[in-house]
């Protein structure tokens, strides 16, 4: 079984999602026979890149809201991310271009490591408050976990897997995908939105059964 899960790396709700699937997968009778993919998808792809401002003043622009309302929506995301095992800093957090950082992750992807890039660069755009678009930041996080910083390097200062970014976008868009986090499991059963770990694992256990087929 394949579960693609379409997501941006700074959105709060695709960790949460990532969570929730952890979870599922953890009770799923057959979970290793599960292949999960990264794919990418781009909340701002117009963001430029190295114009970092406070994520919460981007919120305020973008939905006309006050300064108290975009903390209101934050403390919600944040209260549902803690209930996860998330500690999330959005008042840390920064907007970035993530187009270089989804290239990183298949990069990542060539090495067993996609996951564990997933994690590492949603945890620092919103539990650090890092910039995701600075190409040092970006190996450093690559190297921690285990992906070669010359690798990491020589992917960032070229054009490496720009195309696979594309592709997925692409991809989205013919699937009709206009938010993340999206799940599509074996291209046949399609799940938008961070669900609650019951709905994943009942999708998942669907998937897999005679009567699915």
């Amino acid at each position: 079984m394949k579960v693609e899960v379409w997501s941006d790396i700074v959105c709060p709700w695709c960790y949460i999602g990532k969570r929730r699937l952890e979870k599922a997968l953890a009770r799923y009778e057959h979970a290793g026979e599960v292949e999960v993919v990264w794919r990418s998808f781009q909340l701002d792809p117009a963001q430029p890149r190295g114009e970092n401002i406070p994520t919460s003043e981007m919120l305020a622009r973008k939905y006309g809201v006050t300064a108290p309302e975009v903390r209101a929506m934050n403390d919600r995301v944040s209260t549902l991310a803690a209930e996860e095992g998330l500690t999330y800093h959005l008042d840390r957090a920064v907007t970035a271009n993530t187009f270089d950082a989804h290239r990183l992750v298949h990069f990542a992807a060539t090495l067993d490591l996609a996951g564990a890039l997933e994690e590492r660069l949603m945890r620092a755009t919103l539990v650090d408050g890092v910039a995701v678009d600075d190409l040092d930041t970006l190996v450093r996080l690559a190297a921690e976990v285990g992906l070669p910083a010359d690798g990491a390097r020589e992917v960032l200062d070229g054009d490496a897997h720009a195309g696979d970014v594309q592709e997925d976008l692409r991809q989205a868009r013919a699937l009709g995908i206009s938010g993340v986090p999206f799940y599509a499991v074996d291209r046949t059963y399609g799940i938008s939105g961070a669900q609650p770990v019951e709905t994943l694992l009942d999708t998942l256990r669907g998937a897999s059964s005679p009567v699915a087929s």
